[in-house]
Formats: C-alpha cells, structure tokens, sequence
C-alpha cells in the first residue's frame, strides 16, 4: 500500500492475515495496531517515532545527537507533557514534518538537526521558510510547529526567545475551495443512490467531517437517529442527527455485514489517504475537479451559517475548536442577508419604465 507510513509495509502472518510493520534500520522492528487510518494505528506509530528513535537509533548507525542541537530539542519535546498532549494523529504528522526538517541540508551540507538551538535565528528560518514560497500552506505549517518547538526551548531555558514567532507568515488565500449548493447537486446527479460515492457525499455533509474521520465511521457510531464523531483536530466529539439525505444514502447501499460504512469493493476500509484519492476520482466523474472532501466540510459549516446558527451551535456540528473559524462563515452569512435586505429598501424607489406624462409639463 503506497500511503502507509513511512518505514511501515504490509506483510500477511501465518494465518494469511494481513499486518503492519515497522522496519527501519538501526531501530526496533514493531508491529503497529489497529487498521491504517484508524486513531490506534496513528498512536501506534507516533509511539514508535517519540519512544524508539533515541534509544533504538544509535549514534553509529545514523547520525549523532549533539547536547542542545536541534535534533536534541525534537528529541525531548517529544516526550514533554505538551507533546503527549497532542492527538495520536497530530503527533505522527509533526513528527513526519520534523523529521524531514531535520534531515534538510544546508549550503554546507550540514543537517538542520546537527544546529544548535541557540544559533536558529530569525534570518535563518525567513531563509528556510523563503525556499518554500511555492508550498506557503507547508511553509507557515512548519512556522507553526517549530513555534511549539522553540517554545520549549525556552522552558528548557535554552533560550530566552522564540524566532519562529518573529518571522512572517505567507497569506494562503482562500484554501480549499467551498462546494456550492449547484455543485453538491451535479455531484448528485453523477452519483446515485446505492453507490460508496454518494454515500461519502452524504456523511460529510452530514457530520462536517474530515477524511480521516469518514474512513473510519462505523455501523455502531449511528444510534438513536444520531451520527457520533470524534473529530481529529482539537479532541473535539460531535453528536449530530442524521439527516433524511444520509439516511436514504445508507438504506440504498446494499446489505453487507460490514464494520465500517465507507468500505473499498473488497469490504475494506479506507485509509486515509486512500479515500482522498478515491473522492478525487469521484469529484473528477461529476466533472468537479476543483472539489474535494474537505471542501464539503465548509460548505456544511456555511450551509449552517446561512440557516442562522450561532457560533456555539455551528461548532457542536463541525468540531471547530476556535470561535473565530465557524465566525468567518457566519460573518459571510450575516454579509449576504444584510445585502439582501439593503436591496429590498430600494423596491419601493424602482422604476421600470417611466410613463410619457412623467417628467413632461403642459405649456
């Protein structure tokens, strides 16, 4: 499977059942649990990353660990409580990140890791973050987590400032774009009733959720006309009724004793990666490209918004964990019915046609 984990293939044990493992020299083989794309197989793999590679990656093997280097900091924020706070699926994609940034090479060829915390300066990340102008999403992705990184150096008072917090952040414009209300029903109108495409419509427009949630919505997450749902970011859980348009989709689906509601033709679920290429294809049929699934989960927050749901209310459906970002759709919202009613003050002045005697006089 191509979007396995780095260092992770699936290989099938004596029984033919098919497992993952971890292989990666200089560290410990380890099986991981759970099922890709699930909260337990994501933990499974951050615990490897935080527990195994200090003890396990010798200095021999790979490279050495200098005192007070970056690789050091990475190494003991990693099993600070700050980090352990962070969800399963957070971990592992910082850790990814930060590893990568590590392993970078400077115009000396010398690893970004090998650098001492205390010479990351603020004119060294705006040239780091600067090489990155194609990608400004994954630029300010990386300001961010090496704010969480500096920041601990400080509490290891290695230092007494943060120069990530001090570079500047790339404006990204409007990300991923919002499915319109006449694209949900051309998407539709290509996917019937019955088929894995329309259903994954209907539960992310459902439950807002995100594709590493949708992979992994079960059979017994629906109970007493309700969809339950552990967002991703934040922690946050939601408990959402089920709409009739969802309901419709899971009774046209045909009967099959299968744990998971979004499965591949085989019964299988989703991993996360592979239901974001899937959604790919099927936006690709509706002739939607510029669509996606995350797409979806904002035009489910600005459906709610339009409808006149309070930031409190929006955010128990969607997860958000932040008023400011269910806000901006309301704010939208708020826009389109204040405009709408400025426009409707100016019916009584509208004139169609002025008649002849209009603006004549009698002489």
């Amino acid at each position: 499977m191509s979007d396995l984990p780095a260092n992770v293939t699936a290989v099938p044990d004596r029984h033919g059942k098919i497992r993952y493992r971890f292989r990666r020299k200089g560290w410990k083989s380890a099986y991981l649990k759970g099922d890709p794309g699930s909260v337990e197989f994501h933990r499974s793999y951050a615990d490897i990353l935080a527990g195994g590679g200090a003890e396990a990656e010798s200095a021999e093997t790979v490279h050495p660990i200098a005192a007070r280097s970056v690789d050091d900091l990475i190494m003991r924020w990693k099993k600070s409580v700050v980090w352990k706070k962070k969800g399963a699926r957070t971990q592992y994609k910082q850790a990814r990140i930060l590893e990568r940034f590590a392993d970078r090479l400077d115009s000396k060829r010398r690893r970004y890791g090998a650098r001492p915390t205390k010479d990351v300066t603020v004119a060294w990340l705006d040239n780091v973050f600067g090489n990155m102008a194609a990608t400004p999403a994954a630029a300010n992705e990386l300001r961010k987590i090496l704010g969480g990184l500096m920041d601990h150096a400080i509490r290891l008072q290695w230092r007494t400032d943060n120069p990530a917090r001090l570079t500047e952040k790339y404006e990204e414009g409007e990300g991923f774009h919002d499915v319109t209300d006449a694209e949900i029903a051309q998407y539709r109108a290509k996917h019937a009733l019955g088929t894995t495409a329309r259903l994954t419509l209907e539960l992310a427009l459902n439950t807002a959720g995100r594709r590493c949630n949708l992979a992994i919505i079960e059979r017994d997450h629906i109970k007493g006309g309700r969809i339950y749902v552990d967002h991703a970011k934040g922690n946050n859980d939601a408990s959402v009724l089920m709409l009739a348009t969802t309901k419709a989709a899971i009774d046209a689906m045909p009967a099959a004793p299968f744990r998971f509601l979004i499965t591949t033709q085989f019964g299988k679920p989703f991993s996360v990666a592979g239901l974001g290429n899937r959604a790919r294809k099927w936006f690709d049929e509706a002739g939607l490209p510029h669509c996606s699934l995350h797409g979806l989960r904002k035009a489910l927050s600005r459906q709610l918004a339009e409808t006149g749901a309070t930031d409190a209310e929006g955010k128990a459906v969607t997860g958000h964990k932040k008023d400011s970002t269910f806000a901006y759709y309301r704010a939208r919202a708020d826009r389109t019915r204040l405009a709408d009613r400025a426009m409707s003050n100016l019916g009584p002045l509208a004139v169609v046609q002025p008649s002849e005697s209009e603006g004549s006089s009698d002489a």
